[in-house]
Parts: C-alpha cells; sequence; structure tokens
C-alpha cells in the first residue's frame, strides 16, 4: 500500500504537473466504489475550469487547493498512483507494474489542463477513494488525523505523553492514522527494526529512551524515504524493507540476522528477535 513517502511523490507530481494550470478537461470512469460521496459527473462539473493554487498531502491523503471551492482529495488505496503521459508511474511492491500506454489501465481520473499538460490517478483494485469536499483539513477523514511525520512531528514531550497514554501494542500503535498519519505496514516494521524495539511491545510500557528511539527512527525513516522520492532501491542497504517481502522463512537481514514473521495488530508483521528481543 502506499505509505507517506509514496504519497508525497504523488503530490510532488501534483505540484509539477498541476499547480498553477487551469483544468481544462476532466475525464472520470464510471466507478461508484472509488468515487466516494460523490458522483463522477457532479466531480467533473465542479473541477472543470478551475485553477489549481497548491498541492497537499497529510498523511495518505492528497487534495488540491482550487481557486474556488469545493476540493478534490485522493486517497490511493492499495495500487493507487499519480501517472503523467511518457512515464512508468511508480510500480509498489505487490502492485501491477504500470506501462507506458495513456491514459493508462485502470485510470479513474484524468486531468486536461490548459496547457496541454495530464495528469492521471489510477487505481486497479479499487480501494482508493476520490472525494470531493469544501475544506479537506477541517473535514474528516483528513480532520481526525493524528500528526504528520514529515510535516509536525511533537516535541519528545508530547510524543513521549502521547505514547504513553496507549496500552496497544507498539505496531498497533504506529498504525494508527490517528496518532501517527501516514505509517503503514512496512514503515511501522521498518522504524520498530531500527529501534530495536519488539512489535508486541505495549507502547505504555517504554522506558524514556525507547521512546526517544521510537520517535528518532520514526522521524528519519520518513525523512530518508521521502529524500529517496520513495524509490525502493535509493534506500539504505542496511534496511529491513528490501528483506521483509514474501514471508520466506529463510529471509535474513543484509547482517544475517535472521527473520521472522507473526501477526500483530491484525497485520503481518517482519522483526528480527536478535535485534529487537531484549
Amino acid at each position: 500500500m502506499p505509505e507517506l513517502p509514496e504519497v508525497e511523490r504523488g503530490r510532488r507530481i501534483a505540484e509539477r504537473i498541476a499547480v498553477g494550470r487551469r483544468i481544462e478537461r476532466v475525464v472520470c470512469a464510471r466507478d461508484e466504489i472509488v468515487y466516494s460521496g460523490v458522483t463522477p459527473a457532479r466531480f467533473r462539473s465542479a473541477l472543470t475550469g478551475r485553477r489549481v493554487i497548491e498541492s497537499c498531502r497529510r498523511g495518505k491523503y492528497l487534495w488540491f487547493e482550487l481557486d474556488r471551492s469545493p476540493w478534490p482529495v485522493f486517497h490511493f488505496g492499495m495500487t493507487g498512483a499519480f501517472c503523467v503521459p511518457g512515464t512508468d508511474g511508480l510500480a509498489l511492491k505487490a502492485s501491477p507494474a504500470p506501462g507506458r500506454e495513456w491514459p493508462p489501465r485502470f485510470t479513474k481520473v484524468r486531468f486536461v489542463f490548459e496547457d496541454g499538460g495530464e495528469l492521471a490517478m489510477t487505481n486497479a483494485r479499487r480501494l482508493g477513494r476520490i472525494r470531493l469536499l469544501d475544506d479537506p483539513p477541517r473535514e474528516p477523514p483528513i480532520r481526525d488525523l493524528g500528526f504528520d511525520p514529515l510535516l509536525d512531528l511533537p516535541s519528545r514531550a508530547a510524543f513521549r505523553e502521547r505514547v504513553r497514554a496507549r496500552r496497544v501494542t507498539l505496531k498497533g500503535l504506529l498504525l494508527d492514522q490517528s496518532f501517527a498519519a501516514g505509517v503503514g505496514n512496512w514503515i511501522a516494521d521498518e522504524v520498530l527494526f531500527q529501534a530495536r524495539l519488539d512489535p508486541r511491545r505495549r507502547a505504555a510500557d517504554l522506558t524514556a529512551a525507547e521512546v526517544e528511539r521510537l520517535r528518532s527512527r520514526l522521524s528519519a525513516v520518513v525523512t530518508r524515504a521521502v529524500e529517496a522520492d520513495a524509490e525502493s532501491s535509493r534506500f539504505p542497504a542496511s534496511w529491513l524493507f528490501h528483506h521483509r517481502w514474501g514471508k520466506d522463512a529463510a529471509a535474513t537481514t543484509a547482517r544475517g540476522d535472521r527473520i521472522e514473521f507473526l501477526t500483530v495488530a491484525g497485520r503481518t508483521t517482519a522483526w528480527v528477535p536478535a535485534r529487537q528481543g531484549g
């Protein structure tokens, strides 16, 4: 699933292609699942002729600030992405690799701008959502999100207070979007691996030093992944990310430590007992 770094990449694509341009045409797929709370026809009529002022993101949600409300809001779900002509988009783990055809397969909305530029959102598994809201940051679902680790990481004291108030497992805490917006399965596993914390530990039981490690690695992992533009080949070779996929019983880290898989907070969790067990 696209997590914060992948969605930030999408925001940057939209910033490059859409910001400052007038939307000349909107082509919508007839998909009543992906379009949430708005019909494709209403979405098309509300956006045609509007100018994009800013491309915004919080957690896993994207939206365009336009010269007049309402504004479009996008959630990529499991396999969504923004694509532009002549590129392959962003191929995620366990996602169909996008091709160079235009418009691409599984396009749910395509914007054509006044200068001829185009931007499309694809969504192969139909788990993404497209909304139309008057004030996205102050309406659900964005209003109900927690802090964004890239945009507004809490101070050490505030972070410690939030962590110690929760009795959930560390994996469950990191996956809770009302705690940290944009963190998904691979980021949570990577953060806990680098912080040397067992994903089954209860958040309220952490020492001050452990909370600080958690905060530090959350910030570092997200920042590094964003700096790499979500290109996993550019992630550090030492990261768990490169070895955690497929539940391979023989999987090891770059140092040769054995990776185990268990279910925590309802999600498959990769962890390294030799590093995170004590």
